[in-house]
């Protein structure tokens, strides 16, 4: 073998030792920095690199005095090309790639670990803005490596909206896999008829809600909707939109924030409600938080729609009605709702005593309707509220304990039915 050659492959072997040395340190630190996290190089580290630098530099120099077509300075370029292209392919790779097992590992955080970090995707968001929002939650440091990242991995356009578990110091892999992920989510059914205090009971009862915060939300946030900003009448009202978190089957995800929760169901009130409505609540001369008042006894007094709108009716009479003691609507509804919020439960059955406490929401001493719903109305009784049946002069009805409802026109036939019913001796 010529001896240049084999002072070259010699040079050549340098190169290779010094390489194993210090490149892989190289990468490892700069694919750790480059993902994101802080990272010590360590003095052994150092050490060995230098050397292996060293030798690199020795075996350019031996590969240049072996292979004289080739300069010091033009071997040097050919070597660092080669060792730092390869160098810098599998340092991407050991960001953009986890291994199978890594992949096929299900990724969970609870929510009741210190640690964790509820993250909310809105709906819609494209990959630089939940990198964004990853960012100034802490979880990542550098949102154009996550970009990267998630393009190269075909996570673009797969990320699911919700509310994620996520905590600080995960690698972005393990990030990518939580987000496309659907978030853990409870669904929960708010029954017609429930109080604001019942609902808060069933979320609180689910684990996505604290009771003293989700008070304070309802108390104190501010909620940006046209019928919010018409509830005038606030005297008497610890709860001013009781009665608008609209009943039905939701599902949320894990600690999706009381605001948020009341804002969902205030949405859906919202969108419930057309200009016809209003149309028609103007044309009773009444506002919609009168007819949501309305609608909320209407809800706790009967189970049908045929005794809702008979119900409806009698109400609308007795309010318009000349005679005082007409004016007084005498709903054992609102009584129960007064016994609810003092007591924590109903009264299983109305006494003179119960009929004379002092309160705002009595209407068997108030003329008129309470100063605010007694429960969230389903459409049924909203839509009874509007519409009452027209066809009849009924103005007292009485519940027969059966689920119907007894109606008569005058009150000696009232008093006769609710001796009927033994409700009256």
């Amino acid at each position: 073998m010529n001896k240049k050659l084999k002072v070259a492959l010699v040079g050549i072997l340098l190169v290779l030792i010094g390489a194993f040395l210090s490149i892989p340190k190289i990468v490892s630190f700069g694919g750790t920095v480059l993902g994101g996290y802080s990272a010590s190089y360590g003095v052994l580290n150092a050490i060995l690199t230098v050397i292996g630098i060293s030798l690199i530099l020795s075996g350019i120099f031996l590969i240049s005095a072996g292979l004289k077509k080739l300069t010091f300075v033009l071997a040097s370029i050919i070597v660092f090309v080669i060792i730092f292209s390869v160098g810098t392919i599998f340092s991407f790779k050991s960001i953009i790639s986890v291994s199978d097992d890594e992949q096929a590992a299900e990724i969970k955080i609870e929510a009741s670990s210190p640690d964790a970090v509820p993250v909310e995707i809105p709906m819609g968001s494209d990959t630089k803005a939940i990198a964004d929002i990853l960012s100034e939650d802490g979880i990542i440091t550098k949102p154009q490596v996550f970009k990267i990242v998630s393009k190269l991995n075909g996570y673009d356009g797969k990320y699911q909206a919700g509310t994620h578990i996520l905590k600080k110091g995960l690698d972005l892999k393990s990030v990518m896999e939580i987000l496309v992920s659907k978030p853990e989510s409870v669904k929960i059914t708010i029954p017609e008829g429930l109080t604001y205090k019942q609902i808060v009971g069933k979320f609180v009862a689910k684990g996505i809600a604290i009771g003293d915060k989700f008070d304070y939300a309802m108390k104190y946030e501010k909620y940006d909707y046209d019928f919010v900003n018409q509830i005038k009448n606030i005297n008497n009202r610890e709860f001013i939109l009781e009665g608008y978190l609209f009943p039905d089957t939701y599902e949320f995800s894990m600690n999706p924030g009381e605001k948020k929760i009341i804002n969902i169901m205030l949405s859906n009130f919202d969108s419930k409600l057309t200009k016809e409505h209003y149309k028609r609540a103007q044309e009773l001369g009444m506002t919609m938080d009168e007819i949501i008042t309305l609608a909320s006894i209407i809800e706790r007094e009967a189970s049908t729609s045929s005794d809702r709108r008979l119900v409806s009716a009698v109400f609308h009479k007795r309010l318009k009605s000349k005679q005082a003691y007409l004016q007084k609507l005498q709903s054992c509804a609102t009584l129960q709702y007064i016994f609810l919020n003092r007591e924590g439960k109903v009264h299983e059955q109305i006494t003179y005593e119960d009929t004379n406490v002092e309160d705002a929401y009595n209407t068997y001493i108030h003329p008129g309707l309470p100063p605010g719903p007694i429960c969230s109305p389903g459409m049924d009784s909203i839509n009874a509220a509007l519409y009452p049946d027209e066809d009849t002069d009924y103005m007292f009805f009485i519940a027969t304990g059966d689920g119907t409802t007894k109606f008569t026109k005058s009150y000696e036939e009232h008093l006769k039915a609710m001796k009927q019913y033994g409700l009256a001796k």
